[in-house]
């Protein structure tokens, strides 16, 4: 399997995967879904208010495409853990990719974003209210599919999904509240080290890697130890993910192109790993002015630039994506061994790969 191979991949899983959304969150919501036969009303529901407000503006968004690489994720380890059941792993494997485009609803309400994927943010084509309800929906709904399943899984196995679930939200939930506090200048850009990045990445965008991975292990009949050291492989895919993503936000013009333009990480004052290494490495003049640059929240095309100068000047690009290889191959050491060799084995390994190699 090569880079095209996984890339045919995360496209088959998409599709895969929305339909498996649409089955637990329709398009149109009707009294015969399985959200209301899971939770029973006792008058009459509102339909057209829940297909206004939740429905419609949710599958405008998913529609958009995303990678939908966390329920791949999901089903290639417990396909090489050997789960034996793919269809109903599919269901489970939503719940984290559902979770995850509600917090880039909420992360564009949060940073005054102006486009997503190459359209105006959800909360400015259906209104703040909307935006931030349907956000707050998307962290619970999926979980309905555990509901759903109650009877096919042991009562000790959702147990154990539910202590994730709750574990792994109140970790997103630390990790945004730190990016947050960062880039309003809460906390001087200065005292921060390579250390407190990768921790918030690790609460923020590691999270729902850790969710996908730990909940297919458990799935897959693991537990203790073994969940945990598959969860922290998943954690470093989502962090080397994250830096990646920081590289491509003013690198990379076709990424860019859907979020606005080069630089909207500097634009919303974002501290990244590149922004931290160029700090303590640059000059007193090129440091001032970054910091400067960053507390502008500038669209000036001109000064985002000059910011992206001085980290290049500093070899910060190099170096955050040897960071990101690092991780990777740490993160891989840690279950090599655990996984039976074969086919399936070498297709998470690639997988892992393409993510910090990958140009969009």
């Amino acid at each position: 399997m090569d880079m095209p191979d996984i890339e045919a991949l995360l496209e088959e899983t998409a599709r895969k995967v929305d339909a498996r959304i649409e089955k637990y969150i329709p398009r149109i919501f009707s009294e015969g879904s399985i959200l209301f036969k899971v939770l029973k009303p006792d008058y009459r529901i509102d339909l057209n208010a829940l297909n206004r407000a939740i429905s419609e503006p949710m599958w405008e968004f998913l529609d958009r495409g995303g990678k939908r690489w966390r329920p791949a994720l999901f089903l290639l380890l417990y396909e090489a853990l050997g789960g034996r059941s793919m269809d109903d792993a599919l269901d489970f494997a939503i719940i984290p990719e559902v979770i995850h485009n509600g917090t880039l609803i909420a992360d564009d309400i949060e940073d005054s974003s102006e486009m997503r994927r190459g359209k105006p943010c959800t909360y400015r084509i259906y209104g703040m209210d909307i935006a931030i309800n349907l956000s707050q929906a998307m962290y619970f709904l999926p979980m309905i599919v555990l509901s759903d399943k109650r009877d096919k899984i042991p009562a000790e196995v959702a147990r154990k999904l539910y202590e994730v679930y709750v574990q792994e939200m109140t970790k997103l939930s630390l990790g945004q509240a730190i990016d947050i506090a960062w880039h309003r200048g809460l906390v001087p850009a200065f005292l921060l080290s390579e250390e407190h990045y990768l921790q918030m990445c690790a609460y923020k965008t590691g999270t729902l890697a850790r969710m996908s991975a730990k909940m297919a292990a458990i799935l897959a009949g693991l537990d203790g130890d073994a969940v945990e050291r598959f969860g922290k492989f998943a954690e470093s895919i989502g962090v080397a993910f994250q830096i990646q993503d920081d590289i491509l936000d003013i690198t990379g013009e076709e990424f860019a192109r859907g979020k606005g333009g080069l630089g909207m990480d500097i634009t919303e004052g974002k501290i990244t790993l590149m922004v931290i290494y160029t700090l303590r490495r640059a000059s007193e003049e090129d440091r001032g002015e970054l910091l400067r640059i960053l507390g502008m929240h500038t669209r000036d095309e001109s000064l985002k630039m000059r910011a992206i100068g001085i980290m290049r000047k500093y070899g910060a690009v190099e170096y955050a994506k040897s960071v990101a290889s690092k991780l990777i191959e740490e993160g891989w050491r840690g279950i090599e061994g655990m996984i039976p060799e074969g086919e399936a084995k070498r297709k998470v390994k690639m997988f892992a790969e393409y993510l910090i190699q990958r140009r969009i």
